[in-house]
């Protein structure tokens, strides 16, 4: 609610993304004060997050050791559809992970005719939403073989795998963005790839010199491909109100880690850098948070 950068200020100011961001806002998160804490507490609300007025009642009562929260922006288009179920963080029964994305899967409905057969019915029934996200959440659940990391990796690698394979098979190449968190209790693994305009998985170019671009040209939507998704670990979070500051300290003693599309603090610097092909394996074990930063190979 209180730091500059909070999630109600970046629908309406974000740092990083050209629109307002002003379809909907959710969380979702683990608490051991709840009734049933192994399972996730989710949160949806089909308007910006600045209008929320249950907002200011609802968040400073949390307490929890896991979060994860998304707004969501859209095209100004009378086509999108505004609902409680096409608000992130997506929540399937049957699986740990809760998911959020900020990107797109081009033709992803037309895509569907060669996606399907890789999907789960388990998955594919509890669909309730009309997102490109939600989709996403089916496919790469079921191309899980565990839920460790490797496997998760693995995951992520086979669903750009089979996508491009989809495109190239209905003539339907375009820029996808898969910006992705994909959260469980005490577990996030943050992914930043996808392919440019032809398919191409290695594209080029500087994120920051591409921004200035208008908002629906190529190379604003290039820049936005390529830059990087941010992390910040440390400790005594607690000690920061209002704000999302933690004291810097040596790898492997950091009790805190925020994972975000932009920076949440005015110094940037403390922030490490997940940069485009890179996934990030963050686990809270014993009070104490370890990461994995490794190249995915697609």
């Amino acid at each position: 609610m209180e730091p500059e950068n909070s999630l109600i200020n970046q629908s309406l100011d974000p740092e990083l993304h050209p629109h307002l961001q002003l379809a909907g806002w959710g969380f979702g998160m683990w608490s051991e004060h709840l009734l049933k804490p192994e399972d996730p507490l989710l949160y949806h609300r089909p308007k910006a997050a600045f209008y929320d007025d249950n907002a200011k009642g609802v968040i400073p009562s949390l307490q929890g050791s896991t979060l994860l929260a998304h707004v969501r922006a859209s095209g100004y288009d009378a086509g999108v559809v505004q609902a409680d179920e096409n608000c992130h963080p997506f929540s399937f029964d049957g699986t740990p992970w809760i998911i959020a994305q900020n990107g797109a899967l081009p033709n992803w409905r037309l895509l569907q005719r060669e996606l399907l057969p890789y999907c789960e019915d388990r998955y594919l029934k509890q669909m309730r939403g009309t997102t490109d996200t939600e989709f996403l959440y089916v496919l790469l659940l079921s191309l899980l073989e565990s839920d460790s990391d490797e496997e998760v990796r693995k995951g992520f690698e086979r669903l750009l795998e089979v996508i491009l394979q989809a495109m190239k098979a209905l003539d339907l190449f375009a820029l996808t963005k898969l910006k992705i968190a994909l959260v469980a209790p005490n577990r996030i693994i943050g992914v930043n790839y996808g392919c440019g305009h032809e398919g191409e998985t290695d594209p080029a170019g500087d994120w920051k010199k591409l921004r200035p671009s208008a908002p629906g040209k190529d190379d604003m939507a290039l820049s936005m491909l390529l830059e990087p998704l941010y992390l910040l670990t440390g400790k005594n979070f607690q000690d920061h109100a209002n704000s999302y500051k933690v004291d810097v300290c040596p790898e492997g003693e950091a009790t805190s880690a925020i994972f975000a599309s932009e920076p949440l603090t005015e110094d940037g610097d403390e922030w490490l850098n997940i940069e485009f092909g890179e996934i990030i394996a963050l686990e809270r074990k014993n009070g104490k948070i370890s990461k994995k930063v490794s190249k995915l190979n697609v």
